[in-house]
């Protein structure tokens, strides 16, 4: 609804309901059953004076109802034709209930019935009457109109609760989908540093190599230019899934961007090219593994073999993949030189080994001895629980 038309609509209906409380009123007086005096312009007044509280009973409805509530018993005091009691202040006792004044409502009903019996007993009237048929049939008007009125305003702080809820419900789907996102940047930022490293590492060596074996030994720097050119594509390969991720984000569901420790032969193949003999070892039998745990393991053995070319100055490394009931353990051993030389690796590259095993429930622990190389072992859950 446009800004303007809710009050224009708020006053349509006070108005209406106040014209009615007005006629109504003006009826009864018409009437002219019982009082002392006539219907005169008084009384009249005091009926379209009842209506126009209506008009301020949504900002004053304390004062709409004690108004009504006082003008109604000064005009049977000054003797005016019986109007009834309920009637005249039903619709400000419901304006107080939906206000929320439930118990300014229900005493100022109370203390009417009172005074209203007590004064009509008093001028000689039945009290059997009064009290059994009267009292029941005004006291219980005056309750329904307090009923609903307070029956409306707890159906609008239900449906204001309600739209809160599902404010903060938007508001939490939102701050998890921007988690998320969060996340598979930090994922896909990992996966770069990853296949960078590993490649510019075996780049580097196979450089040097063919930088010292062009005038000798020419096939020996056509070797390393392939390894060169083998590890270049599978960088660029590995780049532009991983990129693809970037382009579509609806690939990243329930898959990492690419690694698998299927592909653990290829990487030993390529690490051999460059110089390391790498020995891998399974132990136990391998269930099928989610996918990050797959992508996870991998990177893990990868950026440990890059660290032993690149910073251990090691000739031999074995893998060691250990399936147990409910975890897989992985061992990476060189025979480097380990201690401070080896621990040079252990920069951005086992920080992200320990963050990815962390986030999946495992640990990932680094250690290194003076000539006794240099050692990781990795322990990651077979089931991710989500």
């Amino acid at each position: 609804m446009g800004n303007g038309q809710g009050p224009r609509r708020a006053l349509v209906i006070d108005s209406l309901l106040g014209a009615t409380v007005s006629v109504t009123v003006a009826v009864a007086i018409t009437v002219d059953i019982g009082g002392s005096r006539g219907p005169d312009a008084v009384a009249y007044l005091f009926a379209v004076c009842l209506g126009a509280l209506m008009l301020v009973r949504r900002q004053f409805p304390v004062l709409a109802l004690t108004a009504t509530a006082v003008g109604l018993l000064a005009y049977y005091a000054a003797g005016y034709p019986t109007i009834g009691l309920a009637l005249p202040v039903a619709a400000a006792l419901y304006s107080a209930a939906e206000a929320g004044r439930l118990s300014i409502a229900v005493a100022t009903a109370g203390l009417l019935t009172l005074v209203s019996v007590g004064f009509r007993i008093r001028e000689g009237e039945d009290p059997a009457y009064l009290l059994g048929v009267e009292l029941a049939s005004t006291f219980g008007l005056m309750a329904v109109a307090i009923a609903l009125g307070g029956a409306v305003r707890a159906t609008r702080l239900l449906r204001a609760e309600q739209e809160r809820s599902a404010r903060r419900a938007a508001e939490e789907r939102e701050r998890e989908a921007r988690r998320r996102v969060e996340e598979e940047r930090l994922r896909i930022a990992r996966e770069l540093h990853d296949v960078l490293a590993h490649t510019v590492a075996v780049v580097s060596v196979q450089a040097d190599v063919a930088t010292e074996s062009i005038a000798d030994d020419p096939e020996a720097a056509r070797a390393a230019l392939s390894v060169i050119r083998m590890a270049s594509d599978e960088a660029v390969r590995d780049l532009q899934n991983t990129l693809s991720l970037l382009r579509d984000p609806h690939e990243a569901d329930g898959r990492s961007p690419t690694g698998s420790i299927r592909h653990l032969d290829a990487l030993a193949e390529t690490m051999a090219g460059s110089g390391l003999a790498v020995e891998v070892k399974v132990e136990g039998e391998a269930p099928p593994l989610p996918a990050v745990v797959d992508t996870t393991a991998y990177r893990i053995v990868q950026e440990s073999l890059t660290n032993a070319l690149q910073h251990a100055n090691a000739s031999r490394v074995a893998v060691t993949l250990r399936y147990d009931d409910q975890r897989l353990r992985i061992t990476v051993c060189d025979d480097g030189t380990g201690g401070a030389d080896a621990t040079a690796g252990t920069g951005r590259g086992i920080r992200g080994m320990r963050e990815r095993a962390s986030l999946l429930g495992g640990r990932v622990d680094v250690s290194s001895q003076p000539g006794a190389g240099f050692r990781v072992e990795a322990s990651l859950p077979l089931e991710v629980r989500s």
